[in-house]
């Protein structure tokens, strides 16, 4: 059985795109074609169990194991070093991917305090969309008591949509709620 989200968007949200911006062909409604979910720690220069603990909360939130990720360049006044592990990413496809949109939109985003919707102005200019959350706690899946650090998380959703227009008519389709 297919997730929920993937439904929703197969069903509603192809048809109202198809007539919203008059494809000739259904192949040519933009989809979701990934989420990639990325976090980095500063404090992992120093002590690399922070960055143990940031990436195990990332596995709990979208059910992969994340990639570990190095610095690519020394930095002498943040302290880093070419190689030091700094963060983890996990990039989400498939069935994976539908889910972890469901609890997002669900679920994670109206537990953030003061929620008034997320920004519409963080597009890239090719359709794709970036979102930063302050605090992981927002995922009922991380234990509150457990957490000694918040780490916040970027979440970037990839469309095949060729223009900030389409990508967002795509993802308010799917349910994302922008700010009016």
């Amino acid at each position: 059985m297919a997730p929920r989200m993937q439904e929703v968007y197969r069903t509603a949200s192809t048809q109202a795109l198809l007539k919203e911006f008059s494809y000739a062909n259904v192949m040519q409604v933009p989809r979701l074609e990934k989420i990639v979910v990325n976090t980095c720690v500063k404090e992992a220069t120093q002590n690399v169990k922070v960055l143990e603990t940031a990436a195990e909360e990332l596995s709990l939130v979208t059910g992969q194991k994340p990639q570990i990720r190095r610095a690519r360049k020394a930095i002498a006044n943040f302290k880093l070093r070419a190689g030091i592990p700094i963060g983890a990413r996990v990039t989400l496809r498939g069935r994976r991917m539908w889910e972890f949109l469901d609890r997002l939109i669900n679920i994670a985003l109206p537990r953030v305090r003061d929620f008034r919707g997320i920004n519409p102005r963080a597009f890239d200019g090719r359709g794709n969309y970036s979102l930063g959350v302050t605090e992981q706690i927002i995922f009922p899946e991380i234990n509150y008591d457990r957490v000694s650090k918040v780490t916040g998380m970027n979440i970037s959703f990839v469309t095949t949509a060729k223009t900030d227009a389409e990508g967002k008519a795509l993802l308010q389709h799917l349910g994302l709620p922008f700010r009016q």
